[in-house]
């Protein structure tokens, strides 16, 4: 198998405990593993700031569904702020998703996690984003800001009338019966490791999920991308640009964007890293998932080479670079 010898040839990854990959071309699929019998391509990994794809995702089907246009100011929709809103009032739900809204990004991980679990924290949680104000002006510079997300799960949960986690539940993982993908630890829940040293799986705050909260397979990670390749008219907004041509890089909805047409972008947490590719005009997508700190480049590797035969370019310090 050509994936498995790839895996095999990656001399960094022989130091990680397990990792699993797999490819998807016009739906036909391999997937390959390293580690333990038990690491399969149905085991769960914490993916980290791959979550952005299935926030950003579930937003935009429900925006499309409920007639919301993109260039919606976010305020609009999230009026429960609105006493307290210091940002620019234009933003819209197109510059939060794409990360040029320009706002400050004066809350942290801790900051947000320290306002608890409860139903009405992640909104709380958006609420100081906006109160902190704007760095610059909306749609001027892209910059990286898991803030703005609180704000697209804050949505979300709005236009559905629920949690963000019922709205996600409902409005994608349910309908695409994605079982194995959640914020609660699952039975096939794959240890995280630093080093020599295992890591313990933690809750992850409530506040934070919908910038990184989940467990998923890459399985399931690959239905989403099937997903999106199926749905040329959401794929087309999410591909498109909103980011100018001296900024960092290209960024389109939640995805980092190769001028060679493709889509990328890693996530990073405590234990775990992966990362994700999407060649919307070959009608492919690819994921790989490691319970490593120090796995990413090795990661990046492995998918740019996957990629290669089709494209002819290395993109794997792209997809390593990314600022998740």
């Amino acid at each position: 198998m050509i994936l498995q010898k790839l895996m095999a040839q990656q001399i960094s990854l022989r130091d990680v405990p397990a990792v699993a990959a797999g490819s998807s071309v016009a739906g036909a699929r391999t997937t390959a593993t390293l580690g333990p019998d038990t690491v399969t391509a149905e085991s769960c990994f914490r993916i980290a700031s791959l979550t952005k794809v299935f926030t950003s995702t579930a937003l935009l089907r429900t925006l499309r569904d409920k007639g919301v246009p993109l260039d919606t100011p976010v305020v609009e929709l999230l009026p429960a702020l609105a006493p307290d809103w210091r940002a620019d009032r234009s933003i819209t739900v197109e510059q939060i998703l794409g990360q040029v809204s320009g706002l400050r990004a004066s809350v942290d991980g801790a900051t947000a996690a320290a306002l608890g679990d409860g139903d009405g924290a992640l909104l709380e949680a958006a609420r100081l984003v906006v109160r902190a104000g704007n760095e610059r002006e909306p749609g001027l510079q892209w910059s990286y800001y898991n803030g703005n997300y609180f704000l697209a799960g804050s949505v979300l949960a709005a236009l559905n009338g629920t949690t963000y986690e019922s709205a996600l539940e409902g409005n994608l993982l349910g309908p695409g019966g994605f079982a194995r993908t959640g914020f609660e630890t699952p039975a096939t829940s794959v240890t995280g490791w630093s080093g020599t040293t295992h890591l313990p799986p933690l809750r992850y705050p409530r506040t934070r999920r919908p910038s990184g909260g989940l467990w998923s397979s890459v399985s399931e990670l690959l239905s989403v991308g099937e997903g999106l390749l199926s749905d040329r008219a959401l794929l087309e907004e999410i591909s498109r640009p909103r980011t100018r041509p001296d900024d960092p890089m290209s960024y389109g909805l939640g995805w980092a964007l190769d001028p060679s047409g493709q889509m990328y972008l890693n996530g990073r947490l405590p234990g775990y890293r992966a990362a994700m590719v999407l060649i919307p005009d070959r009608d492919y997508v690819s994921v790989a998932l490691a319970n490593q700190e120090t796995a990413l480049p090795a990661l990046a590797r492995l998918l740019s080479d996957m990629q290669q035969p089709l494209t002819g370019d290395d993109i794997a310090k792209a997809v390593d670079d990314f600022a998740a």
